[in-house]
């Protein structure tokens, strides 16, 4: 839900998830990450309430969520793994092992 904190009324009810929702974080002007336990990510459009966007690639539920600027979104979960997704091009960007 997206309340008006000014009315203290419910402006948005975005709908979509298939399980609980776990993390939540704003990604640039007018959009949100949102994390569940369905092991998707969707970005949400806060001004029509629509799904831009929905990121698969985790075997676990979504456990943390954060922009980090240029689109991209690292996301945590209970696979035991994190990934950056680049949300203009709906990929995850490749691991590096460093030694």
């Amino acid at each position: 839900k997206i309340w008006n904190t000014e009315t203290g009324m419910c402006d948005l009810n975005l709908t979509g998830h298939g399980g609980m929702v776990t993390a939540l974080c704003v990604v640039g002007d007018g959009h949100l990450a949102s994390g569940s336990y369905d092991c998707t990510i969707k970005i949400w459009n806060t001004w029509t309430g629509m799904c831009d966007l929905t990121l698969t690639g985790h075997n676990g539920e979504i456990l943390a969520l954060c922009a980090v600027g240029d689109g991209r979104v690292i996301s945590g979960s209970g696979d035991q793994t994190i990934k950056i997704w680049n949300t203009e091009t709906d990929l995850c960007h490749p691991g590096r092992n460093r030694s």
